[in-house]
C-alpha cells in the first residue's frame, strides 16, 4: 500500500486497536485518538486523547497529524459507542452520546481533513455496521447513527471525488466488548450466542483483525476504484435467511 500519514479514532482498543496495529505493519505514520488513554500502543504511534464529538477536539487530533507526521492521506472513522435501548426507552441524554460520537464525530472529523485531503488526495474509511442496514433489538439510536454513517459515507465520495475516495466497511458480529454487551440484553445470553453463531456460513464469530485487513485494503491503491461503497464484513450473516440453519 501507499504510505500514509493516518488517523485512526478509537484506537485504543476492539477494532481501531486492530486497525492501528495493522496500519503500522503496512508501514503508515499513525495518530490514534480516543477519550481515555490506553495503557500501551504500538512503537511510533503518536496517541491524542480528544473527544471526536467536539468539533475542537477533532480539529485538534488533525492539527497533530500534520505537525507531528505531515498531511493527513487516511482517515479511519472507528470511534463509536452504543446503548442498549429501544426508542420508548431512550432519553435525550441517550442521544446527545450516541448520535454525538458515531454520527457528529465522523462527520467532524471528515470535515477536519476534506480541505487537505481534497489539495493533496486521500482515503477515508468509515466503520459502519449491519445494524444501520438490518436493526439488531434494542438498540434503536446505534442501528440509526449507522444508517447515517453509510449515507455520509457516500456523500463524501460523491462530492469530494476524485480526490478522496470514502468507503465504509460493515462488520458484523465481532468479539469486542460491545458484542459481548449486547449478547448480555437477551433472555438467554449464551442461547443467543449460539443462534447468533449458528447464522454464520463461515461457522465462527469476527476477529478485530478481519475489519483491520479490510481497512487496509480500502486504504491501498488495489482499491483505487472503489469509493462510495459499503463492504459487507459479517461472516455471511446477512446472507442467509431467518429461518434457523440448525433446524434443517
Amino acid at each position: 500500500m501507499s504510505t500514509h500519514t493516518a488517523i485512526v479514532t478509537g484506537g485504543g482498543r476492539g477494532i481501531g486497536r486492530a486497525v492501528v496495529e495493522r496500519l503500522v505493519r503496512d508501514d503508515a505514520r499513525v495518530v490514534a485518538c480516543g477519550r481515555s488513554t490506553p495503557e500501551q500502543l504500538p512503537d511510533g504511534v503518536r496517541w491524542v486523547r480528544a473527544d471526536v464529538a467536539r468539533t475542537a477536539d477533532a480539529e485538534r487530533v488533525v492539527e497533530e497529524a500534520n505537525d507531528t507526521f505531515g498531511p493527513v492521506s487516511l482517515l479511519v472513522n472507528n470511534a463509536g459507542v452504543q446503548l442498549e435501548r429501544t426508542v420508548a426507552e431512550s432519553t435525550d441524554d441517550d442521544w446527545d452520546l450516541v448520535v454525538g460520537v458515531n454520527c457528529r464525530g465522523t462527520f467532524a472529523m471528515s470535515r477536519a481533513v476534506l480541505p487537505q485531503m481534497t489539495e493533496h488526495g486521500g482515503v477515508i474509511v468509515n466503520i459502519g455496521s449491519t445494524s444501520g442496514v438490518v436493526a439488531d433489538p434494542s438498540m434503536a439510536l446505534y442501528n440509526a447513527s449507522k444508517a447515517f454513517v453509510h449515507g455520509l459515507t457516500r456523500s463524501i465520495a460523491v462530492d469530494h471525488g476524485p480526490a478522496v475516495r470514502c468507503n465504509a466497511v460493515q462488520p458484523g458480529w465481532i468479539l469486542t466488548a460491545m458484542a459481548d454487551d449486547a449478547f448480555a440484553q437477551a433472555r438467554d445470553p449464551e442461547a443467543a450466542r449460539r443462534d447468533a453463531l449458528a447464522r454464520h456460513p463461515v461457522g465462527r464469530f469476527g476477529e478485530p483483525s478481519d475489519i483491520a485487513d479490510v481497512v487496509a485494503w480500502l486504504a491501498s491503491d488495489e482499491a483505487r476504484y472503489v469509493t462510495g461503497a459499503l463492504i459487507t464484513a459479517d461472516g455471511g450473516s446477512t446472507a442467509a435467511s431467518p429461518l434457523h440453519p440448525g433446524l434443517f
